[in-house]
């Protein structure tokens, strides 16, 4: 199976964190990523994304959507504010609000739409990568998976 890194180069991570963390929410300089459907712009709350776990906000347009996919580290997504559907595949899907909250076990294939403008929270217990996957589970590029959205 082809590994596909997530480069978070673009995003400044967090302070010194033995110091702790304290941001709102606007003061996050969220932007797009490479890999990532260009409706979706992220920041770095805490931690080192592509060595370890981390929290990274992120805000989709609505109608943004994230292919199916999935991660090697287990993925805790939570809403703060608009709609956003969650499906897993082979298994079930729900439309979760503010507080909504979905769990994804490593190698779990997924998808996740914004249903209105929506903004989550995403917790990575380990170095965050995605893997696309087609219809049948089967690895594809990011080029693939992202143009068949567009």
């Amino acid at each position: 199976m082809r590994f596909v890194a997530v480069l978070f180069t673009c995003f400044c991570v967090a302070q010194a964190e033995e110091m702790g963390v304290l941001r709102k929410l606007s003061e996050n300089k969220l932007a797009p990523m490479p890999g990532l459907p260009s409706c979706i712009a992220m920041a770095v709350e805490s931690g080192d994304p592509s060595k370890g776990p981390s929290v990274i906000v992120f805000k989709g347009t609505p109608g943004c959507s994230i292919p199916w996919h999935m991660h090697t580290p287990t993925e805790h997504v939570m809403i703060v504010s608009g709609s956003a559907r969650m499906e897993m595949m082979g298994g079930g899907s729900a439309t979760l609000g503010p507080g909504g909250y979905a769990m994804m076990p490593g190698k779990h294939v997924h998808q996740f739409t914004c249903t209105s403008a929506c903004t989550a929270f995403v917790y990575s217990d380990g170095a965050f990568d995605i893997h696309y996957v087609d219809a049948n589970g089967k690895e594809i590029t990011p080029d693939v998976a992202l143009a068949k959205k567009k």
